[in-house]
């Protein structure tokens, strides 16, 4: 059974694990490396499961070099993009496994790309894709009126301050 926690979470966990993301997906590009990839979809399923070891690496070694983050991030957006990311490595492992190579060299590019915007510009693709879906969800819905159109209050991210 997957971790649900709904704990908030430093933005720049994300960020980080998006880098050694980048990381990993480059490599496995430039040298063709299966096991890479492999790697990474594994790295993948436990994110998806609030277990990353990038998140890991976040906090033992980044975090405490850092100050106290601005805000927190709902991790629901985060989980749901390390899925997305999952399915598009597997989409490459797919590839591989059906010696298609234009499938394994686009989902792996792919991937690369979603993750090297959140690293370098915090955009997260996958975040903005779960947005996207709970508000297709709850179509007429928002904070307290039911039947009135707009997105309900649960479907943007938390942004709580962190106290001082």
């Amino acid at each position: 059974m997957p971790f649900t926690s709904h704990v908030p979470v430093d933005p720049r966990g994300p960020r980080v694990a998006a880098a050694l993301t980048s990381l990993v997906l480059a490599a496995a590009l430039l040298t063709g490396s299966v096991w890479l990839l492999v790697a990474q979809a594994a790295v993948f399923a436990l994110g998806s499961a609030h277990r990353s070891p990038y998140a890991v690496v976040f906090r033992r070694i980044v975090r405490p070099r850092l100050g106290p983050p601005a805000s927190l991030e709902d991790p629901r957006p985060l989980r749901f993009a390390q899925l997305v990311g999952l399915l598009f490595v597997l989409a490459a492992l797919a590839g591989v496994t059906l010696s298609v190579p234009g499938l394994t060299l686009a989902a792996t590019a792919g991937a690369l790309a979603a993750a090297f915007l959140n690293a370098a510009f915090g955009i997260c693709l996958g975040c903005e894709a779960y947005l996207l879906t709970r508000r297709a969800g709850r179509p007429g819905r928002r904070a307290g009126r039911p039947g009135t159109p707009g997105p309900s209050p649960s479907s943007a991210p938390i942004a709580t301050e962190v106290p001082a």
